[in-house]
């Protein structure tokens, strides 16, 4: 029986989700996710680390693709989910995350800066003690990172979008369960809409 990519896509054999980066990757690879699905099970990847599974996906995105290592992430993290082996958010340490950005017309530091006066100094985030809350800063991007009693990490990174923009994310990682991912996404949505 053939089964059509869109079924493939539709209907995970072992799981719940659905893979919704899949037509993406099918049309970047040039590759249906029916035989991507094949691929994996002739290497019985549901019993196979995440690294392995990307490393099978890297073997045969095309090399002429533009990023094929971030494509073979991509794959695998998509097989993952319509095997079962994570939901959407969970990581491939099993803990879970989330994140959400905002487009500021501010450079980088200005851009941080306008987050820790708004927010730098509160006690907890959604009744989770914040912990060590510290600045640093790389070549590229500045940040404001913290810990959250119980919840995991938040780093909040400005990245420049232009010469006169700056993309402001958060990133918050290593919650231990996804029961409040949503939640989470619409808190740092507010904080970042009250920038």
């Amino acid at each position: 029986m053939t089964i059509s990519t869109s079924d493939a896509a539709r209907e995970p054999a072992t799981n719940t989700t659905r893979a919704t980066s899949v037509p993406g990757i099918e049309r970047a690879t040039e590759r249906d996710w029916a035989s991507w699905l094949e691929i994996f099970t002739a290497h019985d990847a549901v019993h196979l680390t995440h690294a392995q599974i990307a490393k099978i996906a890297r073997d045969h995105v095309p090399d002429a693709l533009q990023s094929p290592d971030w494509w073979a992430q991509g794959i695998a993290i998509a097989f993952e989910q319509h095997s079962g082996l994570r939901v959407p958010g969970q990581g491939s340490d099993g803990l879970f995350r989330v994140s959400a950005s905002r487009t500021m017309p501010l450079d980088r530091d200005a851009a941080i800066a306008a987050w820790v006066a708004a927010h730098g100094d509160a006690a907890e985030h959604r009744g989770c003690a914040v912990l060590k809350p510290r600045p640093s800063r790389t070549e590229k991007r500045s940040f404001w990172r913290f810990d959250l009693e119980g919840a995991g990490r938040v780093e909040v990174s400005a990245t420049p979008k232009g010469d006169d923009k700056v993309t402001l994310g958060v990133n918050h990682d290593g919650m231990p369960t996804g029961e409040e991912i949503e939640e989470w996404r619409a808190y740092w949505k507010s904080l970042l809409a009250a920038l």
